[in-house]
């Protein structure tokens, strides 16, 4: 378990997407630890604290693997007043919007262009004085909340005058991507990936349909052993894949696993149960990103680190609340609709639903993390939110390696 000190901000990633729906980039979401925030008179100081015991604590590697990393940046960090650990190949500095163009930032922001750092301009309302940081910056994000249609559009034409790149932030739902994606945005931040793109009358096609009732089956509380191995090795391509995972170095078994029935008897029920359902998942949401599937990883492997200390509930219970909290999305369903078509058990219908019961608490407060909100019950207290975040980083490294491991 990664531990971090009493000075060590919270944090949480957002991707950033190109139009092919790749990661391009993740955005840190920094959140300092509020006792602590309230002690501090200098905000330059206070985030220089935050993303330098941030990126040293944890290290990029750990919270966005290979991607690049976009950062909020300080007048004090970007001007040279406040230095930081910054490699240049791994960072898009962020230029916050309130942040003056005089000339002294206009200097310091060519100076870091010319070192080799990537600048993006943030929520970018356009204003004259903006010309020079526009003519040097790589990215400019517009904030597709705070501007109507008609101001987005506008803005976008005169953007195209400069050699930049747009990115949509906060695109919350399908279809202000599509919008902003026929516009011509290069990028998209956002959450949209996490709902579902609901049509009227739509209907989930045969495969889907087929794969969900295999979920279904798995799921069944009255599927001993005997029965699970019989619907496991029903599909050839799942039976190779949970086999090829459990005999990996991941679990470093003492011997070779070479039945189902071997590794449900090492494993337990529960676990190929989740395992098996989230790769079906991969096949349910072939056409969606990768990286809603990661997020519900990460959603299930957090709930299962926090739940750790309930006796009352399996761990596997935590990670099946947070890994089928994505079910909507990938299926394009209601969610009601994917809860009633399967064998769910009270109190995770009631988690998925309206986050009631200790599984539905505990999921909620992995979603608020997962968007940066680091504060709310019930981990109010700094132990707590310690805990939180040490399984946020846990969670991240395992769907990373278990992805590889399991997908690649």
């Amino acid at each position: 378990m990664m531990s971090l000190n009493t000075q060590t901000a919270f944090l949480a990633r957002q991707p950033i997407y190109d139009r092919q729906l790749r990661v391009f980039a993740y955005e840190l979401l920094f959140r300092a630890d509020s006792s602590d925030q309230a002690n501090v008179p200098d905000g330059d100081q206070a985030t220089s604290d935050v993303i330098t015991s941030a990126l040293m604590d944890i290290g990029l590697d750990n919270i966005v693997g290979p991607h690049l990393a976009f950062i909020n940046m300080t007048r004090g960090f970007l001007t040279g007043a406040l230095p930081a650990p910054l490699v240049k190949e791994r960072v898009v500095l962020e230029v916050l919007e309130d942040i003056a163009p005089d000339d002294e930032l206009i200097s310091a922001v060519v100076h870091l262009v010319q070192e080799g750092f990537e600048v993006a301009l943030d929520d970018f309302v356009y204003r004259p004085e903006f010309d020079p940081l526009l003519k040097i910056a790589k990215i400019v994000k517009l904030d597709v909340l705070a501007l109507d249609p008609k101001q987005l559009e506008a803005d976008v034409s005169l953007l195209r005058d400069f050699d930049v790149m747009l990115l949509a932030e906060k695109v919350e739902t399908y279809d202000d991507y599509k919008r902003c994606h026929a516009m011509g945005f290069d990028y998209f931040q956002g959450y949209f990936f996490c709902k579902p793109d609901l049509l009227t009358g739509k209907r989930p096609d045969i495969n889907r349909l087929v794969i969900l009732e295999l979920m279904a089956k798995l799921q069944d509380p009255n599927a001993d052993a005997e029965v699970l191995e019989a619907i496991i090795i029903q599909d050839a391509s799942l039976a190779y894949r949970l086999l090829r995972y459990m005999n990996s170095a991941f679990f470093a078994l003492r011997s070779e696993c070479k039945s189902m029935k071997h590794a449900i008897t090492l494993m337990g029920s529960d676990t190929v149960k989740n395992l098996a359902s989230l790769i079906l998942m991969t096949h349910v949401g072939n056409e969606k990103p990768h990286e809603l599937l990661v997020t519900g990883m990460i959603r299930g492997k957090m709930c299962e680190l926090l739940g750790q200390a309930d006796t009352k509930k399996s761990p596997e219970e935590y990670f099946t609340a947070g890994l089928f909290s994505i079910l909507d999305a990938l299926l394009d369903m209601p969610l009601p609709d994917v809860i009633e078509s399967l064998p769910l058990g009270e109190d995770l219908k009631a988690a998925l639903q309206d986050y009631s019961g200790p599984l539905g608490v505990t999921l909620k407060h992995v979603l608020d993390h997962q968007e940066g909100q680091c504060s709310g019950a019930p981990f109010t207290h700094t132990e707590q939110a310690y805990a939180c975040q040490n399984a946020y980083i846990d969670a991240i490294k395992w769907a990373d390696e278990s992805w590889q491991t399991m997908f690649q």
